[in-house]
Order: structure tokens, then C-alpha cells, then sequence
């Protein structure tokens, strides 16, 4: 499982985010996503500890701490839901 970190600033790299959370524990991974078309961070990430215990400790430290200007979400992440096609892309829907 993973933690969800989110209201990142825009700013932040992955070594930032490590040395946070190897506070708490060993980090096995850490994923910053970027928007498709911009390339920008989207303001949100994941990171994955090596215990329950670590990912544990670090949700409760971080949670509505301040870090970087920005007041941290920090989270267990939830399994990612599969998206059906809605033929509703580029914000246009269709009519029959």
C-alpha cells in the first residue's frame, strides 16, 4: 500500500519528499505525476514505505502539517478506479 500526499507545492522534487518521509522510515518509491500536456506537477503524489507501522507514523505526523507554504494531506491512498469509457471526452458529450 501507499501513502497519498497531497497539496504539494509545485516546487517540490522527489528528494524533498524523501527526506520528509525517511523520517519515519525506509521510502521504497515515490511518484510525482504530471499533468499530460503541461508537463507541470499536478500537485499531488504517492509514497510507498517499507512497513505498515512507517506509513502509519508518517500519516499521523504529516497530516495537516505545513511544509513548503502549503498545509500537507497526507492520507492512506485508496486502489485506483478503472475508467469505463464514458464518451464524454474533451469535455463534449454526445447527443443521440
Amino acid at each position: 500500500m501507499s501513502i497519498y500526499v497531497g497539496n504539494l507545492s509545485y516546487e517540490v522534487v522527489q528528494d524533498n519528499l524523501a527526506q520528509i518521509f525517511a523520517e519515519f522510515g525506509t521510502v521504497k518509491r515515490i511518484q510525482l505525476p504530471t499533468d499530460r500536456e503541461t508537463g507541470r506537477l499536478r500537485g499531488f503524489g504517492f509514497v510507498e514505505m517499507s512497513s505498515d507501522d512507517e506509513e502509519a507514523a508518517a500519516i499521523e505526523a504529516l497530516d495537516g502539517a505545513e511544509w513548503m507554504g502549503r498545509d500537507l494531506k497526507v492520507n492512506k491512498a485508496k486502489p485506483r478506479e478503472e475508467r469505463g469509457d464514458s464518451g464524454g471526452r474533451g469535455g463534449f458529450s454526445r447527443r443521440y
